[in-house]
Order: C-alpha cells, then structure tokens, then sequence
C-alpha cells in the first residue's frame, strides 16, 4: 500500500483516455488554426489549415469532428481572420457535410484522388468566400484573394494531411484498431 495520495481508479483513467482522443482532431485543429493566425507579413494560412483540417477528420474520424465543432471551428476562424461572422462557419460546415457524405469513397481511395477532391472542395470554398464577400459588400471583391486561398489550400493539404495521418494512425493504435 503506497502512502499519500491515493491512486485514481482505472475506470478514471480510461475515461480520460478517452476523452483527450475524442478531443484530439478539434483541439489540435483549433491550436494550428491560432499559430497559422500569427502576422507574419504574407497571405494567412488560417482558412487554408482550417478548411485541410476538418475535411481530412470528418473523412477519416468523422464521429471527432461533429457538426458543432465545425460550427466552433468556423467561429474561430472568424474572429482569428477578422473575416464577417458566418463566412467560415458556412464553409467549415458544408465542407464537413459534404465530406461525410463521401467520407465511404475516399476512405478507401489513393492520398491522390482525396488531394483532387480537396482540391474541388478548396476552389469551392474560395469561390463561395468570394460570392458571401460580394453580396455583404454589394460589390465585387478583387478575386486574386480567392485564387491565393484557392492556392494555400490545395498546396498546404498534402502537409496537414501528412501530419494528421501519423496522429490518426497513433489514436488508431491507442485504440486497438489498428
């Protein structure tokens, strides 16, 4: 028998397991979301993380990253890119419904035809940024913002993609799936 404190049950600890995996994909989405906020003097990255973050976890931990959290994470980028409120909650979560209702299909496709169908998902995105941009202004935004958000998305998902496959595969083994 150990003297001081007692030691916390197994059931706590496994509860607490679980919780920290099941908070995983919104917290680290939420952390890279606030260090890609950072000026640094170039087009922000912010949607771009954003946008790669939710679709990869609602395609392969769809039960992670719920409608909810979307929402939350489309608040955030938000107010983090002093965009007009609603933007990038409407985008996050139709990009996350989207991807669910694909989410069977590219589970089992090649990293290539998931980047494409990124790809598709980033320049509708953009082009939907760009429309919600024109009817809140009443006028037509320049559209090289939307070609450069177009353009961070498709080329930074293979990163986020990379790093996100390590840690899911690291909650997978965790889990005992895998």
């Amino acid at each position: 028998m150990a003297r001081g404190r007692p030691q916390p049950s197994a059931g706590l600890l496994r509860r607490l397991d679980a919780l920290a995996r099941a908070a995983f994909p919104s917290v680290s989405t939420a952390l890279l979301m606030l260090l890609t906020a950072a000026p640094v003097g170039l087009p922000s990255a912010l949607p771009a993380v954003a946008l790669g973050c939710v679709f990869f976890w609602s395609v392969f931990r769809p039960a992670a990253m719920s409608p909810p959290l979307c929402f939350g994470m489309g608040l955030l980028q938000d107010l983090l890119g002093f965009a007009p409120l609603g933007i990038g909650i409407l985008t996050l979560l139709l990009v996350h419904g989207l991807a669910l209702r694909i989410r069977r299909f590219l589970a089992r496709q090649s990293f290539l035809v998931v980047w494409l169908v990124f790809a598709g998902f980033a320049a509708g995105t953009a082009a939907l940024g760009f429309a919600l941009q024109a009817v809140l202004n009443l006028r037509l935004p320049p559209a090289a913002p939307a070609l450069v958000q177009f353009a961070l998305s498709a080329g930074f998902y293979p990163a986020i993609a990379a790093l996100l496959t390590r840690l899911h595969r690291a909650m997978w083994r965790a889990d005992g799936i895998g």
